[in-house]
């Protein structure tokens, strides 16, 4: 497996494109004729995209996605839905595919008429500018962006295990209301491997879990989360273990990235659990420490805080003893464990506690416990919590 160039349109068919003005944005993403399946949000509020992504992908099939940014298309009764539904025609029309072959996916600000004038002319030039290029999948990556400071994509190639080799490419967007279950997140992944819808969502949904709903910004989950698989089966190839771990691998890559694009982030956290009694333990504890108010607020003040880390793995209701946790602090250069089967290492004066305060200073930080349990592990993806997040918050709608 390795990364390559490319994004979305580094599967070989595949064409995209973007349109932006000021906070709106319009991406166009073609994959015709392909199998296809997809997760979305648990919130009992449901944006009108997703209930008609929903409808589009019943039957497993997709041609393209259109998505739209600076407008959630939610809580607006019939009249996004018909907005919603308008969106889906119009690109349908313009590439002559079925109007059930074509899913819709939203973001922005919730309870907010869409300005279809606005989106009109954004996928008017969009679907003027779809191309097979590098910079393509960049022009979608961004056009999806709302208080993201950076656009996300990743591509690999991956050889299967008879040796045929596959591609899979991705983008997503998400920066603020990121939450386990997916937080105010798109992603729109293609690939060039030959699988039935059941066979993609099998594999979607083992890799969302593993990656997407393990990733925490602020504990707000959103309306709109969508995550879209498209297989238009060009390789001719097969799904095996090694497609799986490449999925897996492109997802995780996103998932870092809308991780350490939290709004106002300045940290990224990392949080792997160890020897837990079982995988569900092992989520629930991660995603409880790396979900924790005052742990990312100890992450942002530089502060090697283990009694909020072990205080979290204790709330998460997981089987713990805290006789014989460890936590360590990592960063890309160093290690020291401050917390020992039990005993607190990182007294004041101890060099445990220096190398603990260094370890803070940096940008990227892995925390990593160990509940001495069993053999199962999770990791969880964060970030701190800054000022900036609640100016960028206080400020969202004015």
């Amino acid at each position: 497996m390795k990364p390559i160039e490319g994004g979305i349109c580094a599967v070989e068919g595949v064409l995209a494109s973007g349109s932006c003005e000021n906070e709106y944005g319009v991406a166009v993403i073609v994959c015709e004729d392909s199998n296809a399946s997809a997760v979305f949000t648990s919130n009992k509020v449901v944006a009108a995209p997703v209930i008609i992504t929903k409808e589009a992908i019943e039957n497993g099939k997709l041609s393209a996605i259109v998505a739209n940014s600076g407008n959630a298309n939610c809580f607006t009764g019939e009249k996004g839905m018909d907005n919603g539904r308008s969106m889906a025609s119009k690109v349908a029309k313009k590439l002559d595919f079925k109007v059930n072959d074509v899913a819709v996916s939203s973001t922005g600000v919730i309870g907010r008429e869409l300005q279809m004038n606005i989106i009109n002319c954004l996928m008017d030039n969009a679907l003027e500018g779809l191309k097979n290029s590098p910079k393509a999948s960049t022009n979608a990556a961004e056009a999806i962006m709302t208080t993201d400071t950076f656009s996300k994509e990743f591509s690999v190639e991956t050889e299967l295990k008879n040796g045929e080799k596959v591609r899979i490419g991705g983008i997503c967007k998400g920066s603020g209301m990121i939450a386990p279950n997916m937080g105010t997140m798109l992603a729109f992944i293609t690939t060039d491997i030959d699988a039935t819808s059941q066979e993609l969502e099998k594999a979607l949904k083992k890799a969302v879990d593993a990656t997407f709903n393990m990733v925490v910004v602020d504990g707000d989950e959103s309306t709109n989360d969508t995550v879209v698989i498209m297989a238009n089966g060009r390789s001719k190839a097969n799904i095996d273990e090694n497609f799986q771990e490449a999925l897996e691998y492109v997802c995780s890559q996103l998932t870092r990235m809308l991780a350490k694009d939290g709004e106002g982030a300045t940290k990224f956290m990392e949080v792997e659990v160890n020897g837990a009694a079982t995988t569900t333990d092992a989520r629930n504890a991660a995603k409880a420490v790396v979900s924790s108010s005052l742990v990312k607020t100890a992450l942002f003040g530089e502060d090697p805080n283990w009694g909020r880390i072990v205080a979290a793995v204790g709330y998460s209701g997981v089987e713990m003893d805290e006789k014989i946790i460890s936590i360590s602090l990592a960063s890309n250069q160093d290690h020291v464990k401050i917390v020992e089967q039990g005993v607190v290492n990182a007294f004041e004066g101890t060099i445990e506690l220096e190398d603990a305060e260094n370890i803070m200073k940096e940008k990227d930080i892995r925390i990593i416990i160990d509940l001495g349990l069993g053999n199962s592990t999770a990791t969880a993806f964060g970030c701190d919590l800054s000022y900036d997040y609640v100016r960028i918050n206080a400020e969202y709608t004015t």
